[in-house]
């Protein structure tokens, strides 16, 4: 029995990721009623919202979802009783110390599994008791690990040293890259970049439409002084890459960056002045589909390349 599969009683190791502006109640309940796991991204939703997303994603699915938070953000306290008090069973945490809420949230009888960008937090997560770490690499979109580690290079490093399960996460769109990514030691995958570009996502459809005009080379990582963060390429990332080159302080940093570049962006959808997080992956995905056909794709693309690769010979 697949370990992703056992642990949140899915019919398929696929996890969505909880993406902010993107990860609503409607993307989070049609990827659960296509056989995975969707996730309410909590990190761009007030306590208040949250709860109406939670209480919405129940009625329109009858399967296990979860939600993703950010350790980082204010009201973390309030959002956790949010998830305790509606009931959810499934937690992904981020961006923050796994020890702070892993054992609270286990002792309400909740999942807690950690994203993760090297070994070392790997390592940490599991001595902090979760049941699971998502391990993603360098290639993901939106905030990023400062140790620039591929998923290739991640994946097998973190399989070799924990004992709990591993759920791989960083330009895996396709059935070959899932497959791949299982391949190299993981029991599932956590996608992002394929699932903002479906019908259902809550990201504006003008951004949905940048990620499927997106090429290779059109992302990158950049603000590693504050945090580091995988964008498309527009006149914000000039303005960014241009204080830069001048030699920038943190200081004028934080004050390009604003209030709610992300909401701008990839909310609102000025593609111009907003931040546009997305994945390296993004050059591979061509349309927007409905997540029911995504996830189908995925599965039967995935099982065409186990036959295939029987053939493959050294």
């Amino acid at each position: 029995m697949n370990k992703v599969k056992e642990l949140f009683k899915i019919e398929y190791p696929i996890v969505q990721g909880g993406m902010i502006w993107a990860s609503g109640w409607k993307l989070a309940s049609a990827v659960s009623n296509s056989g995975g796991l969707g996730l309410i991204g909590a990190g761009s939703m007030y306590p208040d919202v949250l709860r109406e997303h939670i209480q919405k994603c129940k009625k329109a699915t009858d399967k296990p979802f979860g939600v993703n938070v950010p350790m980082l953000y204010p009201n973390l306290q309030e959002i956790i009783e949010i998830i305790i008090e509606e009931e959810v069973k499934i937690v992904f945490t981020s961006a923050g110390n796994p020890k702070t809420y892993t054992s609270y949230l286990k002792e309400k009888g909740i999942t807690v599994v950690h994203v993760v960008s090297s070994l070392k937090f790997a390592l940490k997560a599991q001595d902090a008791g979760v049941d699971a770490v998502v391990a993603e690499g360098f290639e993901a979109g939106g905030h990023n690990g400062r140790d620039e580690t591929t998923t290739l290079a991640l994946i097998p490093m973190v399989k070799e040293k924990i004992k709990i399960p591993l759920i791989a996460a960083g330009g895996i769109a396709t059935g070959s890259s899932m497959f791949a990514a299982m391949s190299l030691g993981a029991d599932g995958v956590q996608i992002g970049s394929r699932f903002v570009a479906s019908e259902e996502a809550s990201s504006h459809q003008s951004f949905k439409q940048m990620v499927v005009d997106a090429k290779e080379g059109d992302t990158h990582l950049t603000l590693k002084e504050l945090a580091p963060v995988r964008m498309l390429k527009n006149k914000f990332y000039n303005d960014v890459a241009a204080l830069y080159d001048k030699g920038t302080s943190l200081e004028e940093l934080k004050t390009l960056l604003g209030r709610a570049r992300a909401k701008k962006g990839m909310f609102e959808g000025d593609l111009v002045e907003g931040e546009l997080e997305i994945g390296q992956v993004s050059g591979l995905i061509n349309d927007i589909k409905p997540v029911a056909e995504i996830v189908k794709n995925l599965v039967s693309d995935f099982k065409e390349i186990q036959k295939t690769m029987s053939g493959i010979q050294l």
